[in-house]
């Protein structure tokens, strides 16, 4: 692995394969205290789910392989004390599904809620959020921007 992932302060960078954006992942998971939001953008295929196997496993709160898109459940729970919530907004178009999905119950939560596609959010996300941009490059490699809170 090129980059060393042991301390993500780097605002941008590029993976070049799922074993190191799940590595990247699993480093940023060390950043993440409860309650907080990590917003995923980006298109399909860009690795948010990929990203978001190494952040479940870094907050140890499942394997990677455990990890699945909830793009037809919508979401996904992990852990059982402390939680994380998986979260896929691909699949809702209008202000009303979004309503009916129990996403203030699930920020509500003491939790770590991850939420791929979270630019159909708007601004109506709270203020301890991490907005991480996704880009596919390439078959391999993936671009990756972090905006931490208070950035």
């Amino acid at each position: 692995m090129g980059d060393d992932y042991s301390k993500v302060k780097k605002a941008e960078t590029v993976t070049h394969s799922a074993s190191e954006t799940m590595a990247f992942g699993r480093a940023l998971a060390r950043e993440l205290e409860p309650p907080c939001v990590v917003l995923l953008e980006g298109e399909l295929g860009s690795g948010k789910t990929t990203l978001t196997k190494g952040i479940v496993a870094g907050l140890g709160l499942g394997s990677e392989d455990e990890v699945t898109s909830p793009s037809f459940t919508l979401v996904h729970e992990y852990g059982t004390d402390r939680k994380a919530y998986h979260v896929d907004l691909y699949r809702i178009e209008t202000a009303q599904e979004l309503a009916t999905l129990g996403l203030d119950e699930i920020l509500a939560q003491p939790a770590v809620v991850i939420i791929e596609w979270g630019e159909k959010l708007g601004d109506n996300v709270p203020s301890r959020r991490f907005r991480i941009q996704m880009e596919y490059v390439n078959r391999e490699h993936r671009k990756i921007k972090v905006e931490r809170p208070g950035l």
